[in-house]
């Protein structure tokens, strides 16, 4: 009898461990997003932005246990176009380092984050896959989670980069004598807002 009780407590367990839903959410992109490049010369500094982003794009937050991190599916595509150096000729720059003709689009997948999303700000890490000029490489990211009103958040990541990492030669002009340095600071600002849970 004792056996039979353990039995049924042992099989009841396991079906709810089944049937136990991981907590999921779904997250829509409300309003227009930002992203921002910061990067240096020989001579000065830089930074070209993609000031209007907006497209509704939807992501999605599973977490399978609290041990592990949060499995995140989603992603921004940035037209290399749309990047603005504040002058003609270092946008045109830019672009053509990035092979803005054959590669027209700046992708960032978003693969995982360390904490699952709350409505409050939070310090967090996540992995990122970019693409960029034909080549895809993942990312440490570290992100800034700021409430922005009625079950939505400003979800703002950093991360430094190299032109090297893409297999791109930094842009150089005048013979030579300016050199553009290889490291870029990537700043992208997301307004997400819950849509419902899944």
């Amino acid at each position: 009898m004792k056996l039979l009780k353990l039995l049924i407590i042992l099989v009841g367990g396991v079906l709810v461990a089944f049937n136990t839903k991981a907590p999921a959410s779904k997250w829509v992109i409300y309003k227009a997003c930002s992203l921002k490049v910061n990067g240096s010369t020989n001579v000065n500094k830089f930074d070209c932005v993609i000031n209007s982003y907006y497209k509704p794009d939807t992501l999605c937050f599973i977490q399978n246990s609290q041990q592990e991190p949060v499995r995140m599916t989603g992603a921004m595509k940035l037209d290399i176009n749309s990047f603005d150096c504040h002058n003609p000729m270092m946008t045109a720059d830019l672009r053509k380092t990035l092979k803005a003709k054959q590669f027209p689009k700046l992708i960032i997948k978003f693969i995982s984050l360390s904490k699952y999303p709350q409505l409050k700000g939070q310090q967090i890490t996540g992995l990122v896959q970019i693409e960029l000029a034909g080549v895809s490489k993942k990312f440490q990211v570290d992100y800034q989670l700021i409430p922005s009103g009625a079950n939505a958040l400003q979800l703002k990541g950093l991360k430094e980069i190299k032109f090297s990492d893409f297999n791109i030669e930094p842009p150089r002009k005048i013979g030579g004598m300016i050199k553009t340095n290889d490291e870029l600071d990537i700043e992208f600002n997301l307004h997400i807002k819950i849509i419902n849970d899944i």
